[in-house]
């Protein structure tokens, strides 16, 4: 038996069939000034240089029976700074993990005003995170502490903290400044509205 074919027809949905494929459909990439394919790239390259190492190194113990010293410092290093870079471009589409209940509750105006909150909240956090980062690393350089597997000076992975802190903050600014612009009707949807 073959399988039968499907019968496509053309069928204008209703009003009603059409508002919830409006609210079901995919929202596009935000306008952003600076590219989100910036941290798109990085996040795979990273993830494949880290996985590289992760499997030269099982490669290395499982036919020599002795492993690579450096690779677990370099992999852990690599791994945050993927988490910071997806976290940039996570922050610049409003992707983090939200708490709804409240805006489901209230009216558009009010919407925006907890979309641009929450973002400021997300900017504040950051830029704490900037400051205090950028302390670290400035402490490791200045009593020139080194790592333990590769004996490099620490600053060398500590100082991407603060980089990468204020790109993730400078993206949450954005999308609080999409939000306070957005238009009040749009806001039905806390996702359209940054």
């Amino acid at each position: 038996m073959t399988p039968r074919e499907p019968d496509h027809q053309a069928v204008s949905p209703s009003n009603a069939q059409q508002d919830d494929l409006e609210i079901i459909q995919i929202s596009t990439e935000p306008k952003t000034k600076v590219p989100l394919a910036i941290e798109d790239c990085l996040s795979v390259g990273l993830l494949a240089l880290l996985s590289l190492i992760t499997l030269a190194n099982v490669l290395t113990r499982y036919f020599t029976n002795t492993s690579f010293a450096w690779t677990e410092e370099i992999s852990i290093f690599l791994m945050m700074v993927l988490a910071l870079v997806a976290g940039s471009a996570a922050a610049a589409r409003n992707n983090h993990i939200q708490i709804d209940y409240l805006c489901s509750r209230v009216g558009p105006g009010p919407r925006r005003f907890l979309a641009v909150f929450s973002a400021l909240a997300v900017v504040a956090m950051f830029v704490l995170m900037v400051w205090l980062g950028g302390q670290l690393a400035w402490d490791e350089f200045r009593f020139e502490e080194t790592s333990p597997g590769l004996g490099l000076p620490k600053w060398i992975y500590t100082v991407w903290l603060p980089i990468l802190s204020l790109a993730i903050a400078l993206r949450a600014f954005g999308v609080a400044w999409r939000a306070w612009r957005a238009p009040t009707d749009s806001t039905n949807n806390s996702k359209e509205a940054v």
